[in-house]
């Protein structure tokens, strides 16, 4: 699929859009990733939808801000780049940062509804590899560009390696030597949690928002996910009024990358029950 290109704010955005009067779904990746996470959503099954998958800025192939975002600038970020597409009304999908992101978009954008698939920030508890990557130098030492580096982040984004295709494999290694990355993802990540694990006011305010959710919600995580726990997506169907919840057994931290049958199912049955 052709990548396209969007400048906001002087950024130069990455996405792909298959385009149709379909739905709009806007995929939303994860912290250190890039919208190949989504290919199995961008080719597979869903093509009744219109399916937008983009780069967060500092991720991918998209341009770097020179400065230190959290999930609230990359909510910002997301909502210049819906409104940019004229996207009214969609269903916004988002795995681990990017859920915590597309929950923050919530209250910025009237949303058709919003899939959270193992969702940062929505407790104190996180692998101990993160939390040792918020320590000054330890976390450089740890994610210099190295064959060992894309090797762990595909060990803590899948429970089985081998369903990591060529070409993911290939965009996780271009991703860990993007110029700027290493230091983009460390400051993204020490903005929200430290050694003791995520910062409390950053969980607490993802809880806030599930509260007073005012759309329907689709919450999934892998039951293996080695870096957040499934009892942060139990919480969160709990808080949100009208929501569902599926934990995906055999299964780590990106369900649509290891079961993407069953999330590409999820997701449009989901859209479907929203009318």
């Amino acid at each position: 699929m052709q990548d396209l290109w969007l400048t906001i704010d002087g950024c130069a955005i990455r996405y792909r859009d298959t385009g149709g009067a379909g739905v709009a779904v806007l995929f939303s990746h994860g912290i250190a990733a890039s919208l190949e996470m989504w290919d199995l959503q961008m080719t597979k099954g869903l093509s009744h939808l219109r399916l937008i998958a983009w780069d967060f800025p500092n991720h991918g192939l998209s341009d770097m801000t020179g400065k230190t975002e959290d999930f609230d600038s990359y909510a910002l970020w997301a909502q210049k780049f819906a409104q940019a597409l004229n996207l009214d009304r969609f269903i916004a999908v988002g795995n681990s940062m990017g859920a915590a992101v597309s929950l923050r978009l919530a209250t910025q954008l009237r949303l058709r509804g919003v899939v959270l698939a193992n969702t940062a920030a929505l407790g104190p508890e996180v692998t101990p590899v993160f939390r040792l990557f918020s320590l000054p130098f330890v976390g450089e030492a740890l994610n210099k560009p190295s064959e060992k580096t894309v090797a762990l982040q595909i060990k803590a984004i899948v429970k089985d390696p081998n369903v990591v295709t060529p070409r993911l494999r290939a965009a996780i290694a271009r991703n860990v030597a993007k110029q700027g990355g290493t230091a983009a993802f460390l400051a993204t990540l020490r903005a929200t949690l430290t050694l003791r694990g995520q910062n409390k006011e950053v969980w607490q305010k993802s809880h806030g928002i599930l509260s007073a959710l005012d759309c329907p919600a689709l919450v999934i995580h892998g039951k293996d996910d080695a870096v957040l726990p499934h009892k942060h997506s139990a919480i969160a169907a709990g808080l949100a009024a009208q929501s569902q919840l599926l934990i995906v057994h055999a299964c780590g931290h990106t369900p649509q990358v290891e079961k993407p049958e069953l999330f590409n199912q999820a997701l449009a049955d989901f859209a479907r029950s929203l009318g």
